[in-house]
């Protein structure tokens, strides 16, 4: 602890115990100890918090990163990267009016399909 030895550790209570008395000493030992388990405290306080804060700033730029791959995928312009620009929500209805006409067709092509499937099966028995 601090590169002080036994003796040295010993050394400073006898002097301490000397210059302070029997009374004080008790009543300064658990300050000092008090005093370090608040400063453990914060320390792990302020830890935890930056740890946190570096997790958010990582997930929004992934979110970031996702948002502007989803934007090109589709076609769309780029998505703000401020946080409160790319909301979800407002890329979920980008997506989804793009994706409005490629389901509209998809469905007058399958409408067709069924219409020649149909046709045909009436010219098989006809004929």
């Amino acid at each position: 602890m601090f590169g002080i030895g036994m003796t040295e550790m010993i050394l400073i209570v006898a002097i301490a115990l000397i210059v302070l008395g029997p009374k004080k000493l008790p009543e300064l030992a658990k300050s000092l100890g008090r005093g370090f388990a608040e400063f453990k405290r914060a320390t792990n306080e302020l830890k935890t918090t930056f740890e946190m804060e570096m997790k958010a700033d990582e997930l929004k730029a992934a979110k970031d990163k996702t948002a502007q791959m989803v934007a090109r995928e589709h076609g769309l312009e780029p998505v703000p990267n401020s946080g409160e620009d790319a909301d979800a929500d407002d890329l979920q209805e980008a997506v989804a009016a793009s994706e409005a006409p490629a389901v509209a067709e998809t469905a007058d092509a399958d409408t067709e399909t069924v219409e020649v499937t149909t046709e045909k099966q009436e010219s098989q028995v006809d004929g």
